[in-house]
């Protein structure tokens, strides 16, 4: 006879789940049993944050939603973070819990609170396991997770729900998929054809949206065609590969960035937005052009930031509203004949070029930008080393640097780093992290360690909280609560059953980096750098 956590756990296979992240309870034994039937591959961690972004991980490399499967009270609020992660960031989590029967929770309070009501503000639906329903909700919460801007979705599951035997027919196939959309003809595509076709100095800017519609081919088809330069956010790198000429790199947290990046969009007589969503960008980019700006928002959701004003809004997938555009415009149109587009990238090239005394945070950046292939994926804690290691990095493709880029979380790099690596299998996989963001995810050294991936971490070690210090400084304040010991991270790494080194030059760098990628365990590369190494750096 079938349980209820059989058809949870094979709607999640019939979706293409493979994995599931977290840490068990007595609570979701049955789920846990369950998963492992159906082919999902349980993996133990430390701590469910990171089992979250582990699960975000494997999502980036597979195209499956993450799975994270955490018991009843402690467990489920040990997840919030990355829960609100996933929601901020656009990624697909199957949140599952356990919990008591409602029966129970009436008379029993040890560890027993509402999860949905703690939960409903920060996913996009929560459901509460029944038996005779489980397929119906299942094809609801996987549906609701992965269409327009995907999401978390949270199940909580009773244990006679996950226990108890059903007669329910349900359908091994996952029939609710999301189909893409293209805009109906109306005023707002008579003017985004008018603009796009007369321009003639037209720019895009792609973001996250983009990404998760599969859209860089048709957003490098059409560049390339029509001559159109191309900014991303944090998290739309590689849209178009970075060394492209018409590739100016991300932007959005880095100021002298945004001071070469923002006066030349003003200049656009026609501003494609591709999927573009704000919630990654800083005060900078919060109304950086006009209001009556000619701004075409081509989005699958509607835009309720307030962030800026546009001309045109199509709502619809971004590879059919630019063929309706290529349609429209001539490749043979003049586009920046000045030549605009590609001064601003030598001069971005020359703003983020590594230290002139030949070290430093850039010069890391640089080194094992050089030294890694060009299928390495990075990813990125947040910190003062994200901000410039996203100028510097070079993606030729999506998704080849990760990050927690909207709520701009720490202790995110090292676990989607894992996670990414354990469901790919294949690219080398890099984790840039602070020396106080590693010590917050230590725990999963271990969860490294029995994995057996070769996962590199290149920590910077400048015993401060080095972003934050920056702010402080520059808004005339005390030293207060930024500075830290100095770790002996390469002794840790090692108790680890890892390998781990100090660095403090890029010819050890160069060695260590080379060296990393023959090996089939983990490597931390403790890059030691100066306090106040990022000043001026962007």
């Amino acid at each position: 006879m079938t349980t209820g956590a059989d058809i949870i756990a094979g709607k999640l296979a019939s979706a293409g789940c493979r994995h599931a992240f977290g840490i068990p309870g007595g609570e979701v034994l049955a789920l846990m049993q369950a998963l492992d039937q159906a082919g999902l591959k349980f993996v133990l961690v430390k701590h469910e944050n990171a089992g979250g972004f582990m699960a975000e991980g494997g999502w980036h490399a597979d195209g499956a939603p993450g799975v994270l499967l955490a018991t009843l009270g402690p467990g489920a609020a040990n997840a919030i973070n990355v829960v609100a992660n996933a929601w901020q960031d656009r990624v697909p989590l199957i949140f599952l819990t356990g919990c008591v029967d409602q029966g129970e929770a009436e008379s029993y309070t040890h560890q027993v609170f509402d999860h949905q009501q703690l939960l409903r503000p920060i996913v996009k639906a929560s459901f509460s396991a029944r038996l005779g329903a489980l397929d119906v909700m299942m094809e609801k919460a996987l549906a609701i997770a992965l269409d327009g801007q995907p999401g978390p979705v949270h199940i909580d599951v009773p244990i006679k729900v996950a226990e108890g035997e059903t007669a329910e027919p349900w359908s091994q196939a996952f029939q609710a998929a999301p189909v893409a959309t293209q805009p109906l003809p109306g005023s707002d595509l008579e003017t985004a054809l008018s603009l796009i076709a007369k321009a003639k100095r037209p720019i895009a800017i792609a973001g996250v949206d983009a990404v998760n519609e599969g859209a860089s081919a048709a957003i490098t088809q059409f560049c390339e065609t029509f001559r159109v330069p191309l900014v991303t956010s944090y998290k739309g790198k590689g849209l178009l590969d970075e060394t492209h000429p018409l590739a100016l790199g991300g932007a959005g947290l880095s100021p002298k960035a945004d001071g070469h990046l923002l006066p030349l969009i003003n200049q656009s007589d026609c501003i494609l937005l591709l999927g573009y969503d704000p919630i990654e960008m800083r005060i900078n980019w919060r109304n950086p052009w006009s209001a009556d700006a000619p701004v075409i928002d081509i989005t699958p959701v509607l835009r309720t930031h307030g962030m800026h004003s546009v001309a045109a809004t199509l709502r619809g997938a971004v590879a059919p509203v630019l063929k309706l555009m290529g349609e429209v415009r001539d490749p043979g149109a003049p586009s920046w004949t000045g030549g605009e587009p590609a001064r601003t990238r030598a001069d971005l090239e020359a703003a983020f070029a590594p230290e002139a005394s030949g070290w430093g945070p850039g010069t890391v950046f640089h080194t094992l930008r050089d030294v890694l292939p060009d299928d390495t994926v990075a990813t990125a804690d947040s910190g003062a080393h994200r901000i410039l290691v996203s100028q510097i990095w070079r993606c030729p493709m999506p998704r080849q640097m990760l990050q927690s880029s909207a709520l701009c979380t720490m202790g995110c790099a090292v676990p989607l780093a894992m996670g990414h690596r354990l469901v790919e299998g294949q690219s080398p996989v890099i984790a840039f992290v602070g020396d106080a963001g590693l010590e917050m995810c230590l725990g999963e050294l271990s969860t490294l360690r029995d994995l057996k991936i070769p996962v590199i971490i290149c920590v910077l070690v400048d015993t401060s909280l080095a972003l934050i210090e920056l702010k402080q400084r520059g808004s005339q304040r005390p030293n207060v609560g930024v500075d830290f010991g100095e770790t002996d991270f390469p002794a840790v790494a090692r108790a680890y059953g890892g390998h781990g080194v100090w660095v403090e030059d890029a010819d050890t760098l160069r060695s260590e980096a080379e060296d990393a990628l023959k090996r089939d365990g983990f490597t931390l590369l403790a890059c030691r750098i100066e306090r106040r190494a990022y000043d001026g750096a962007f």
